[in-house]
């Protein structure tokens, strides 16, 4: 390991002792700061064209200072501000209490810097403060003293600009520049000024209320049109997105029924390819009626209507002359007919002519021997009367003859004799007819009673049944 040269360390040390020296004698004064030397050398030089300073003053820069020679202290340049609440009375005499806001510094210049040091150097900033107040103070006083409270209300650039111009002189002595003074509250304790404002305050109040329903009236009217172009943009937005949403219906319906409409359509094909094979099986099997069925039909029914058409001739020329027959036949007929009609016409009025002569003959013999002829008559009908008489019985469902055989005679002589009284009462008619006196009646003789066994009588009560002419 090689040590280090004695002379480099000697160069390190007078390198770090010229450093440190260097640092002790330069001052550099910061830029809200003025340093102010005093000391050995430092009270001949000119500050803005003014000797004999007796201290040096540097802003802004560096400079050497001499330790035990020569003292560097640094003031404050910055700005300072403070409230000032002053009571004062203007020049109608109304007692006014004015609060103001002022902004002050130390001067940029030399000579402002040299006063200020002189005056508050190695002083707290509260003795600036209270120096300016009581400076202020009585310049406010002054100014407000030869104004008046409408001045003052109306005026007050005016007033902060007299109050500047009256302080410049004083603070110039004392190194210091107002940076900004501002009059912030002008009162009374008395009313006055409250006074003052309220007509003003009252038409403004009325222009302000006027104003405030103008300003309503126009917003209500601009809310209405607003309302009104709102609602307008609603429904026109309502029935864009009706449109937009119908397209949109539209579109999905025609999305959903897309594939079932295609398969509509390839059914429609399918279809109409079937209904061309069945038009083109339709007219093939037209084709083979027409040449199997209906030629062989047609020739079929041309044979049957040719054949018809024959036999209809020749049932004409048999009618024809069937017909020709009849007549000729009827001709025969009614000839044979109208010699049969006067064969028996002839045989009528014979028959009538002899049928008149009997009964002319039968006139006379009745008018002659009335009871010869109707004996005759009588024996002529004889089995038809007793016949009718019998015919009385056989509604007798069962009849019981007491007597016996005798009985049956009777009844039998009842029935024949019934048909004596018939030939008297023939004969009777008959006497009548003719001119001559009429015979004598023949008593009926009367019938023996005959009992009849009734059906639905017992054994035991029979009821009798009288058989009478």
């Amino acid at each position: 390991m090689f040590g280090i040269p004695p002379i480099a360390i000697v160069a390190v040390v007078a390198v770090i002792a010229i450093v440190v020296l260097f640092k002790l004698i330069w001052k550099v004064a910061e830029a809200n700061e003025a340093l102010v030397i005093s000391g050995l050398g430092a009270g001949g030089e000119k500050a803005d064209g003014v000797e004999g300073l007796g201290f040096k003053i540097v802003v802004g820069t560096g400079t050497v200072v001499l330790p035990g020679f020569q003292v560097a202290r640094r003031f404050p340049l910055d700005s300072k501000s403070t409230v000032l609440t002053t009571k004062a009375v203007s020049n109608q005499s109304i007692p006014l209490n004015v609060k103001a806001v002022v902004a002050y510094k130390v001067g940029d210049d030399l000579i402002s810097i040299a006063n200020a040091a002189r005056r508050f150097l190695d002083q707290s900033e509260e003795v600036m403060r209270n120096t300016i107040h009581e400076i202020f103070e009585g310049h406010l006083r002054a100014i407000v003293g030869g104004m008046s409270v409408e001045d003052m209300l109306h005026k007050r650039e005016e007033l902060t600009a007299n109050i500047r111009a009256s302080l410049a002189d004083d603070l110039a002595k004392l190194g210091l520049v107002v940076d900004s003074l501002q009059i912030k509250e002008i009162d009374d304790e008395s009313g006055y000024i409250v006074a003052l404002g309220q007509p003003q305050a009252a038409a403004v109040a009325a222009k302000a209320r006027i104003a405030a329903a103008q300003r309503d009236e126009e917003a209500t009217r601009a809310e209405q049109l607003a309302a009104a172009a709102k609602a307008e943009s609603i429904r026109e937005s309502s029935i864009k997105q009706a449109g937009y949403q119908a397209e949109v219906d539209k579109a999905a319906a025609e999305a959903a029924q897309a594939g079932p409409l295609a398969e509509a359509e390839a059914r429609q094909e399918v279809v109409k390819a079937e209904t061309a094979a069945a038009e083109l099986d339709a007219a093939r099997t037209e084709k083979v009626l027409d040449t199997q069925v209906r030629r062989p039909a047609d020739a079929e029914a041309y044979r049957q209507v040719t054949l018809a058409d024959a036999d209809r001739k020749v049932a004409i020329a048999r009618a024809e002359a069937d017909a020709q027959t009849t007549t000729l036949k009827g001709q025969a007929e009614a000839s044979a007919t109208e010699a049969t009609g006067r064969a028996q016409a002839a045989a009528i009025e014979a028959k009538g002519l002899a049928e008149a002569a009997g009964i002319e003959a039968r006139a006379r013999a009745l008018a002659t021997n009335p009871d010869a002829v109707v004996a005759q008559q009588i024996a002529e009908n004889y089995p038809e009367i007793v016949r009718s008489a019998a015919e009385s019985l056989g509604s007798v469902g069962n009849m019981i003859v007491l007597n016996g055989a005798d009985g049956i005679e009777q009844t039998l002589a009842s029935l024949i004799t019934a048909g004596g009284a018939g030939f008297g009462l023939v004969k009777q008619m008959m006497a009548g007819m003719t001119p001559e006196p009429a015979a004598q009646p023949v008593a009926a003789v009367p019938a023996p009673a005959v009992p009849v066994a009734l059906p639905g009588a017992d054994a035991t009560s029979a009821q009798s049944a009288s058989v009478t002419e």
